[in-house]
């Protein structure tokens, strides 16, 4: 039996072929043990985000002046905010709010500027020229700022703050992807592909877009760190999410009033920012590493 570059035979059904593949994928992770702890990071996050809030034993919003300000301790663990509210049961509160505006974000992001991107590459010339056009326009404003003024138009709301930074997200994956197509389209089997009479549509979508998922996915990974960082910026500017809502930006927001006397109130939010953030770039740093096959181990 004949094998194949990769040393999967090759009448090899395409399920075994695919398992192979992932298998070389996680091996080529493994290598990096940072990519491999950001990734348990982020699957402990999402698991406390969905289950964390059944096991809590304080309200997130229930305002008690009796126990405000108080500093960690065993009933407690992080403490209490200026309205005598369980910082920790708020950060947990406050876990799928972040990350649902990370993902969502992107997803938006992804859905408008990978096409569009795609497209560009493909087609060129006029096409190609009017669209990256338009994404200069976009890229010639400052992220964060053009997210601002999104949301002052738009309104102080989350659903807001995902559109805004959603749309500050597409020139990203549009960049992406055009280069991405670029090197593809000149391949050989495009060539082959649509020699045998293959429309644009099925060239892009079957044989195209799957080649260039892996910088896409990556970009997306990354991208998410990006979008949690500037709806908490957002939130902290008050922008966002509004009180009561235990988003992590707003509680970052409300406590540095209280950063010198009481700086748990401040602390614990900040460092859940920084954590999920930091967890999301290490990770997509090891994807970026896996996807490489040029990649030194």
């Amino acid at each position: 039996m004949s094998k194949a570059v990769t040393g999967v035979p090759v009448n090899t059904p395409k399920a075994i072929k695919n398992l192979s593949g992932y298998q070389t994928f996680y091996k080529r992770l493994k290598k990096n043990k940072a990519a491999l702890i950001g990734g348990y990071l982020l699957l402990f996050f999402i698991i406390v985000a969905i289950v964390g809030p059944f096991f809590t034993v304080h309200d997130p919003v229930r305002v008690d002046f009796t126990q405000k300000l108080l500093t960690p301790s065993a009933t407690h663990w992080f403490g209490t905010d200026h309205n005598g509210r369980d910082i920790f049961t708020r950060i947990i509160y406050g876990m799928p709010i972040t990350l649902y505006v990370g993902f969502t974000s992107v997803i938006i992001g992804a859905l408008i500027g990978v096409p569009l991107g795609v497209f560009s590459g493909y087609y060129g010339k006029m096409i190609d020229t009017v669209l990256m056009r338009l994404i200069d326009i976009l890229l010639a404003f400052p992220g964060i700022l053009l997210a601002i003024a999104l949301v002052s138009v738009l309104g102080k709301s989350v659903t807001n703050v995902i559109i805004a930074v959603g749309v500050f997200s597409i020139p990203a994956f549009a960049r992406i992807a055009r280069g991405s197509t670029m090197s593809v389209r000149k391949l050989e089997y495009i060539d082959a592909v649509r020699a045998l009479g293959a429309s644009d549509m099925r060239i892009i979508f079957k044989h195209i877009l799957p080649n260039i998922i892996s910088p896409i996915i990556v970009q997306a990974t990354i991208r998410i760190a990006i979008s949690i960082l500037a709806a908490s910026g957002l939130s902290f500017l008050g922008l966002g999410a509004q009180p009561p809502s235990p988003e992590w930006g707003a509680m970052l927001s409300q406590g540095r009033r209280y950063m010198f006397d009481y700086p748990h109130v401040a602390l614990f939010p900040g460092l859940a920012i920084v954590t999920v953030v930091l967890a999301f770039n290490i990770f997509g740093d090891g994807l970026r590493d896996a996807y490489d096959p040029k990649a030194k181990a």
